[in-house]
């Protein structure tokens, strides 16, 4: 398996089903915070839902058109970024950020969603990548605006979660933009 250096002491890495009793662990502790704009901090809520939400995201990169990782700090698994949406037809993906409170404000969501989103682009070929938000979610907006990505539009109630109907804003970067801004960071190839 390999691991990704984000920071000092943080790494990026798959998770497997065979973590499913690491990954419960860890939506434990990130629900309360998370469970308002991530689905599965709610609806995995035993070691058998832990498991089903993992082999199906095991499956979608069997297929190519999914993954997940994880984001550890020393050695605890506090969060993660997925590509929800992995669509090699349209050259288009869709990526997703979650953290547990302990591990925010770390800067390890821009840091992993940046490894995601170059490899997307540069190794992958994505023309473009979304990032969807409720439009309540100011923390996941301000995350999508650092990295770059362009709020698209809202979808307006398109969303319903917990007895509340969200409208869903549409953030992205095109392959261009991200490749000019990396350049202009001095983090070209």
């Amino acid at each position: 398996m390999f691991a990704i250096s984000l920071d000092k002491g943080a790494e990026l890495r798959p998770i497997e089903p065979w973590q499913a009793q690491e990954f419960l662990g860890h939506i434990e502790r990130a629900r309360e915070y998370a469970g308002a704009w991530v689905p599965f901090t709610v609806t995995v809520k035993d070691l058998e839902t832990a498991r089903g939400f993992l082999q199906s995201y095991a499956d979608k990169q069997a297929s190519d058109t999914g993954r997940l990782y994880g984001i550890w700090l020393e050695g605890t698994l506090v969060g993660g970024v997925l590509f929800r949406i992995f669509d090699t037809g349209s050259d288009s993906c869709e990526i997703g950020v979650w953290l547990e409170p302990s591990a925010a404000g770390r800067g390890l969501v821009n840091k992993a969603s940046r490894v995601l989103v170059d490899w997307a682009v540069e190794q992958r070929g994505m023309h473009r990548v979304e990032w969807l938000v409720s439009s309540r979610n100011e923390r996941s907006k301000a995350a999508a605006a650092r990295l770059g990505f362009i709020r698209d539009g809202v979808l307006r109630e398109s969303f319903p979660w917990q007895g509340v109907r969200h409208d869903m804003e549409v953030w992205s970067v095109l392959a261009p933009q991200w490749r000019a801004a990396r350049e202009a960071a001095g983090g070209g190839r």
